[in-house]
């Protein structure tokens, strides 16, 4: 399996090796593990390959087929998702964190299956660097929402009706739209301010999840229980969810 080595969010990135050190902590012998997608996820995907090649005994289910065909590199034996299969948690990245740990996630193109995995996990752990903190989710940028390729266009004029930017994801060569896991598109949307709060950030999520056509949002709130922030000095610092 190919890492890059030596940029940030790398296996060398001294954030990135923190927080990963920090989910391999949570990870027992037996445990069922939610293996999510991005650069995160990636990194924690090797790190675990090597503890199962040292006698680790565990099984995962990958959010995406890139994780997926990293786990199968890094020796990690795969499950999958029946009726009766429960995950111990899910260790996965995020493109925004809130203060309250609500969430943005999907900029790569896997959100759904997220959803499903991190649905079917006791605990979902997000990896994360610093920049991914913000203040108000929308601040960073795009909130993707997955959309029925028919429906692209009665979506994105619903979606702008509701004040959002909108643009159709296209894929590496900028000609076509780029597809999903699922064989959808991602339509990219922006607020005009971030969201004010975590009403806000609710009655926005509700909104979109009404408009026919529509698979899922990048939001995801209240799904978090521990979110682990790693700095370039190698210091973690830990965020658990209070509350319900």
């Amino acid at each position: 399996m190919t890492i890059s080595r030596n940029v940030p969010g790398s296996i060398d990135d001294p954030s990135v090796k923190a927080v990963v050190a920090q989910a391999l902590a949570l990870i027992e012998k037996g445990s069922r593990v939610g293996l999510g997608s991005g650069r995160a996820a990636t990194s924690f995907i090797f790190a675990l390959g090597v503890r199962v090649r040292q006698g680790l005994r565990v099984a995962a289910v990958p959010t995406s087929r890139a994780s997926a065909q990293k786990a199968r590199e890094a020796g990690i034996p795969l499950l999958d998702l029946g009726e009766d299969v429960e995950l111990d948690l899910i260790v996965d990245g995020a493109d925004e964190v809130s203060p309250n740990l609500d969430l943005v996630k999907g900029w790569g193109g896997a959100l759904v299956q997220e959803r499903i995995v991190t649905a079917c996990s006791k605990r979902q752990v997000i990896l994360v660097g610093r920049e991914k903190l913000v203040a108000s989710l929308g601040e960073r940028g795009r909130i993707p929402v997955e959309v029925i390729p028919l429906a692209r266009g009665p979506v994105t004029r619903q979606l702008k009706a509701l004040g959002l930017a909108v643009v159709t994801r296209t894929d590496s060569d900028g000609t076509r739209p780029f597809l999903t896991e699922n064989g959808n598109f991602t339509l990219d949307c922006s607020v005009t301010e971030p969201l004010l709060d975590a009403s806000a950030a609710r009655r926005l999520e509700a909104a979109v999840l009404a408009i026919t056509g529509v698979v899922d949002t990048g939001l995801f709130l209240g799904t978090a229980d521990t979110v682990f922030v790693g700095y370039p000095d190698g210091r973690v610092v830990t965020h658990d969810r209070k509350g319900p």
